[in-house]
C-alpha cells in the first residue's frame, strides 16, 4: 500500500502486506465465517452426524459437540476465528447450544450477503440486526415456561435432549440421573436465588466397563493411592484432617552448613528430625483424626508413625481438589499443623482405597450435606469415556441453566421458528430498509428447523411449509420437527425441552458476530512467513501477522 507525493512512491505499510478493502473484505470475511458454519452444521440435532479429528500427533477425537470440533481444528482467518469464538463463548456461558450458535450465525451471515448484493448499507443491515436480537429475545421469553430446582422431572427431561445428539444417547436416561443429582446437590440458595457450580462436580473417567456402570459418589473421589502399605485400606466413620502443609522437614531456603566433629552430633541431628515429625503425627493422632489428607508431601519417618495408628493417608492432592473436599466433607484446610484441632475435622461415612483399571483410587462417601461430588465415568474405550465426559458436561451445565434461570423452552426447532414467525410481523411495523433485515434476520432463524430435518434425511422443504402452518395461534409456539417420525409434533407432549437460557444466549452469540463482521470493510495482513494464508489474506499471512502487525 502506497502513495504519490509528486511522482514518488511513499510506503506506508511494510513490504509484502496486502490490503483488501470494500466489498471484497466483507465478501472473504463472509465466506470464511460461513465455511466454519458449513464445517459443523451436519453435527446439529440428534440424528446429527459425528466428527473425527485427527491432530499432528496422530490423537483422535471423536464428537459431534460444537466447541469441541472448533477448539480442535486450526483456524487461520481472523474471521473465522470470531465464529470459532462463538462456540467459546457459548460455552463458557451456557455449555450447550455451540452448534446451534455457529450454524446461526453463519446463515445471519449469509442472508446479510443478499442485502449487501441489494445495495443495503452494512450500518442499515447492523441496526436491523440488533432491533431483530432486542425482539427476539423478548419472544424467548414470553414463550418461556417457568420451572424449579425442586422439579427434577423437568430438571431431567432437559438432561436427556442436551445427550440425545451425543455418541452416548444409548445411555442418556441413566446419564441424565446422575447429572440432575449432581448438581442438585451442590446448588447453593442465595438470597432467594439458586447458584450451582458445577466446577464442583468433579468428574473422573476410567477406561473399562461400560457407560451404565458409571457412579455418583456423595463426596469425592481422588486419583491417589494410600501412601503406605501399613495403613489401613478401609476407615469408617472418618475424622479427616485436611492439611496444605508437608508432613517433612522442609529444607532451609539458604544455603546452611552444620558443621559435625563425631558420630554422636550426627545422631543428635537426625534424632532432632525425627522427634520434629513425631511431634507433627502425634498432633494429627491427639486431636481424633483417622484419615490424612495433604496437598503436599509426606516423610517416610512421619507414614511409619501414622501407620502404626491406623491413620490413612493421602499425599500429593491438587489445590483444585484439596478446596472440593473442604465443601464436601465440611473441614477447613489447615496451612499450619500447629493451628490443627478438632473443629477443623471433616467427616465422611468411609474412606478406601480401591483399584479401578490399572490404577488404585481413593473413594471419600458418604458425607452428610456434600456441596461438591464425584462422578466416576466408565466405558468400553478411550474414545467413548472422552465423549460420555463431554456430554456429561453439557447435561451438567444445561441443569445448571434451568435451576439458576428457572426457565425452559420446547425443542425440536419449536422457539426458532415462533420467533422467525413474530420477527417478520415486528418488520412490518418498521419503516425504511432496516425492515429488510430484520425480515432476513427472521430467515436465518428457520435454519435450525431446516437443517435438524436435513440432518434427520427429511425433506426440509416440506417440513418448512409445515412448520410454518402450523405457527398460527400464539399457543402453537410449541410445535416443532420430531426428527425421529419426520413429522410437525406437540414437543412438550413428547417432553423435548431446552433451557431458555441457551437459546437467548445462541441468539445474542449469532447475532454479536455477525454484526462485527459486518463492520469490517477493510483488512490490512501483514507478510507472514509461509504459514499458509486463508481467503482474503496473504499466502504467508498466519498468527503472526493478521491485521497489520510490524
Amino acid at each position: 500500500m502506497s502513495a504519490q507525493l509528486g511522482g514518488t512512491p511513499v510506503l506506508i505499510l511494510k513490504e509484502g502486506s496486502e490490503r483488501t478493502i470494500g466489498r471484497d473484505a466483507q465478501r472473504t470475511n463472509i465466506m470464511a465465517a460461513k465455511v466454519i458454519a458449513e464445517a459443523v452444521r451436519t453435527a446439529l440435532g440428534p440424528l446429527g452426524m459425528d466428527k473425527m479429528l485427527v491432530d499432528s500427533f496422530g490423537d483422535v477425537v471423536i464428537t459431534n459437540d460444537g466447541a469441541t470440533i472448533l477448539k480442535e481444528i486450526d483456524v487461520q482467518h481472523p474471521a473465522a476465528k470470531m465464529m470459532v469464538n462463538i462456540a467459546k463463548t457459548q460455552d463458557d456461558e451456557v455449555g450447550d447450544g455451540t452448534t446451534t450458535a455457529v450454524v446461526l450465525g453463519g446463515e445471519l451471515l449469509k442472508n446479510a450477503e443478499f442485502l449487501l448484493d441489494q445495495d443495503i448499507h452494512p450500518t442499515v443491515i447492523i441496526e436491523g440486526y440488533r432491533k431483530a436480537t432486542e425482539k427476539a429475545l423478548e419472544v424467548i421469553d414470553e414463550i418461556s415456561t417457568e420451572t424449579s430446582i425442586d422439579d427434577e422431572d423437568m430438571l431431567k427431561k432437559v438432561a436427556v435432549v442436551s445427550m440425545s445428539s451425543k455418541v452416548v444417547a444409548g445411555s442418556r436416561e441413566y446419564l441424565s440421573d446422575i447429572a440432575v443429582k449432581a448438581v442438585r446437590m451442590v446448588a447453593d440458595e442465595v438470597d432467594g436465588k439458586w447458584t450451582a457450580d458445577i466446577d464442583n462436580v468433579k468428574v473422573d473417567k476410567k477406561e473399562g466397563e461400560s457407560l451404565e456402570n458409571s457412579i455418583l459418589v456423595n463426596g469425592i473421589i481422588l486419583d491417589k493411592e494410600i501412601v503406605h502399605p501399613g495403613m489401613p485400606k478401609r476407615v469408617e466413620k472418618a475424622k479427616i484432617a485436611l492439611l496444605a502443609a508437608p508432613l517433612e522437614i522442609e529444607k532451609t531456603e539458604f544455603d546452611a552448613k552444620i558443621n559435625i566433629t563425631n558420630p554422636e552430633q550426627m545422631k543428635a541431628f537426625l534424632d532432632q528430625e525425627e522427634r520434629m515429625l513425631r511431634n507433627m503425627t502425634d498432633k494429627i493422632i491427639n486431636i481424633g483424626a483417622n484419615v490424612v489428607l495433604l496437598q503436599k508431601g509426606i516423610d517416610d519417618i512421619a507414614q511409619h508413625y501414622l501407620a502404626k495408628a491406623g491413620i490413612l493417608a493421602v499425599r500429593r492432592i491438587k489445590k483444585s481438589d484439596m478446596e472440593k473436599l473442604a465443601r464436601a466433607i465440611g473441614g477447613d484446610i489447615i496451612t499450619n499443623i500447629e493451628d490443627l484441632s478438632a473443629d477443623d475435622l471433616g467427616a465422611a461415612d468411609v474412606v478406601y482405597g480401591k483399584k479401578i483399571g490399572d490404577d488404585d483410587m481413593v473413594f471419600i462417601e458418604g458425607c452428610k450435606n456434600p456441596k461438591a461430588v464425584s462422578v466416576l465415568v466408565r466405558g468400553g474405550t478411550e474414545l467413548i469415556v472422552d465423549e460420555a465426559e463431554r456430554a456429561l458436561h453439557d447435561a451438567l451445565s444445561v441443569v445448571r441453566d434451568v435451576i439458576e434461570d428457572g426457565k425452559v423452552v420446547p425443542g425440536g426447532g419449536a422457539p426458532e421458528m415462533e420467533v422467525s414467525k413474530r420477527l417478520k410481523d415486528y418488520a412490518n411495523t418498521l419503516s425504511g430498509r432496516e425492515q429488510l433485515a430484520v425480515k432476513q434476520f427472521a430467515d436465518a432463524l428457520e435454519v435450525v428447523p431446516k437443517t435438524l430435518s436435513e440432518n434427520a434425511g427429511l425433506d426440509q422443504l416440506d417440513i418448512l411449509v409445515e412448520l410454518r402452518a402450523k405457527h398460527v395461534k400464539p399457543e402453537d409456539y410449541v410445535y416443532g420437527v420430531d426428527v425421529y417420525s419426520g413429522k410437525i409434533q406437540d414437543m412438550t407432549k413428547m417432553n423435548v425441552w431446552e433451557p431458555a437460557a441457551v437459546k437467548r444466549q445462541a441468539i445474542k452469540s449469532a447475532s454479536e458476530a455477525a454484526q462485527m463482521i459486518l463492520k469490517i470493510d477493510d483488512v490490512i495482513a501483514a507478510s507472514g512467513k509461509g504459514l499458509g494464508g486463508g481467503p482474503g489474506m496473504p499466502p504467508g499471512g498466519g498468527e503472526e501477522g493478521e491485521f497489520g502487525e510490524d
